[in-house]
């Protein structure tokens, strides 16, 4: 029992350094910003001073610079270049497109929606007018639901409103 719980005050010891910000950089604005994803690509590797994996690249201190001099002339062996970080989330990225791609067919789809509820009203319209250039009789039901003959006038407001109706659709 008594391992068990040395054990698991150990766990609970070692459990802040897993939620350590792997990135670490300075802002346009000067502020040290701390955190698990990467910068954007407008940071530029100067203001860097944290990566994942690696213990802070702290400024050049004399220690550091000295061993390395040291090691520059004992070793001609070049030293493979750590891969650059571009600060781009592939997954993020694809997820983006992935949705702008959707959002692009839905208004592709709202867009042959309404064409084609433009065209089935275009051809009403015109279904209706040559109903009026027929001359036959037309009647319609009244407010108080009572049924009426189209005069000649009533005939032509229609027609003036078909034809304006007509203008706005069948383009």
């Amino acid at each position: 029992m008594k391992h068990a719980l040395r054990l698991f005050v150990i766990f609970l010891g070692l459990l802040p350094l897993i939620s350590v910000a792997q990135w670490a950089w300075t802002d346009p604005t000067g502020r040290k910003i701390f955190s698990d994803r990467p910068p954007d690509a407008s940071i530029p590797d100067k203001n860097i001073f944290k990566r994942p994996g690696t213990a802070s690249n702290t400024l050049h201190s004399e220690p550091a610079a000295n061993a390395s001099a040291e090691n520059a002339n004992t070793s001609a062996k070049p030293v493979a270049a750590a891969p650059k970080v571009t600060g781009i989330d592939k997954e993020l990225a694809d997820r983006k497109k992935k949705d702008e791609l959707a959002q692009a067919a839905q208004r592709k789809a709202e867009e042959d929606r309404i064409n084609k509820v433009k065209a089935d009203n275009c051809q009403r319209i015109r279904q209706a007018q040559k109903t009026l250039d027929s001359g036959i009789r037309i009647s319609r039901a009244n407010s108080q639901g009572e049924r009426e003959i189209l005069d000649d006038a009533a005939r032509a407001a229609e027609a003036s409103r078909l034809a304006s109706m007509a203008a706005q659709d069948c383009r």
